[in-house]
């Protein structure tokens, strides 16, 4: 199947894309695209799309197309419509006589006398409930009738501008996974159609024998793109740092990335480290850590964890520590101490910190003023020989990618504008 790989901030601007591209579509009359989001389970598929849509101010909509149990729940649901009409009086000109019909001529009708015609206003369907309410205010039978579906319920208030989000779609009843297709093609359903400028979104499990998903024939896929959600644990480090993730626990992920699996997922990883945040201190704890750590994300990363914990690695120094501790001689003293020198240079402590360090310094420009001191610090820490050049480079990078215009006057010292046209 066609797919694109992606991470979550690449998977943010991809479906950006698409948006902006529905919105154009829609003006020149033509369907807009919806976009399947495949990935494992808590990678966090369905957050990054909230997270999309308020980012946007886009209403948003969740549908678990695995949990709905009536169809009626998705689609709206069976109603009668007859077709009724309403004589409306026209006022004629009188000095024209194409007002005058055929029929209006052979009954003898006169322009002189002809003051008003009476026309059929025929086309109008209304729901069998409502037909009594449309007699008594003058509306007549055509005789014609239909079965028809109203608007379900969770559309019934929507407005312009949203995301329609089809949850876990492929783990769905094969009943409601043919029902939405003209729904994903064309926006519509028999009788109602979305509001102008929403967009549906797709999410689904990969379809690889690890789930019990159904799977969609070739002609379904047709009908969508579909983005293949990556784990990426440096895009999980800088969501970590804006969420408050303890930062001893940020740091054990980025050394150890491998230990995210399908079984051990990045929403399991997540619960288990709020559910330590509260211990001050680690070692003190390790039995408690090693319990919840076991009942969330197994034996094997728990273990891990432990020995991370008894190698003292948890009480690395902080991103915040190097960026705003006032003693700035004893903090570089702290940060030699993690990283180490020459032969006993610790290359993945040093990429951890760096990662840290940038993720940090962008979060905090957005709430606080990179002042000189801070500004020194960083270009300090970006010009020595703490971290290796590749490190000092995406560093910089990575701050000024997240907000140039705080991190301005770092940008016109000599060393680091060197670095940037390296």
């Amino acid at each position: 199947m066609a797919q694109v790989n992606l991470n979550v901030t690449e998977l943010k601007g991809f479906v950006n894309h698409i948006i902006t591209n529905n919105r154009f579509l829609q003006k020149e009359g033509k369907n807009p695209v919806s976009v399947e989001v495949v990935g494992e389970s808590g990678i966090g598929k369905t957050s990054s799309i909230v997270e999309l849509a308020s980012e946007n101010d886009l209403k948003f909509v969740k549908l678990n197309l695995a949990q709905i149990e009536e169809l009626g729940d998705l689609v709206g649901f069976p109603v009668r419509q007859f077709q009724m009409y309403k004589e409306k009086i026209v006022k004629s000109n009188s000095n024209n006589i194409n007002m005058v019909t055929a029929t209006q001529r052979a009954a003898g009708a006169s322009l002189a006398n002809l003051n008003s015609q009476v026309t059929k206003k025929v086309g109008m369907w209304v729901d069998e409930l409502a037909v009594q309410e449309y007699l008594k205010n003058g509306y007549k039978m055509t005789g014609k009738n239909r079965m028809s579906y109203c608007a379900p319920e969770w559309i019934a208030d929507a407005k312009a501008g949203g995301i329609l989000l089809l949850d876990d779609w492929n783990r769905a009843d094969t009943r409601f996974i043919q029902a939405v297709m003209e729904l994903i093609d064309r926006q519509t359903y028999i009788s109602w159609t979305l509001p102008k400028d929403w967009h549906i979104i797709l999410t689904a499990n990969p379809d690889n024998g690890d789930y019990m998903v159904n799977t969609v024939d070739s002609a379904q896929k047709t009908r969508y793109i579909t983005a293949n959600l990556k784990f990426d644990v440096n895009v999980w480090a800088k969501w970590a740092e804006e969420a408050g993730i303890d930062t001893r626990c940020i740091n054990f992920l980025l050394l150890h990335p491998e230990l995210v699996t399908q079984e051990t997922n990045a929403r399991s990883i997540t619960t288990f480290f709020n559910a330590i945040s509260s211990f001050d201190n680690f070692e003190d704890n390790l039995s408690t850590i090693q319990m919840i750590g076991e009942g969330s994300v197994g034996d094997a990363f728990a273990s891990m964890f432990t020995t991370f914990i008894n190698n003292k690695l948890d009480k690395l120094v902080t991103p915040k520590d190097l960026l705003t501790h006032d003693n700035e001689q004893y903090i570089l003293g702290e940060l030699r101490s993690c990283i180490g020198k020459d032969d006993s240079y610790r290359a993945d402590i040093a990429s951890t910190l760096s990662t840290r360090l940038a993720n940090y310094a962008v979060v905090y420009s957005k709430e606080n003023t990179i002042n000189q001191k801070i500004t020194e610090r960083l270009i300090t820490l970006c010009t020595k020989d703490y971290f290796t050049n590749d490190l000092k480079y995406l560093i910089v990078r990575t701050i000024f990618s997240g907000n140039k215009q705080k991190f301005n006057k770092m940008m016109m010292n000599p060393e680091i504008i060197k670095m940037t046209i390296k």
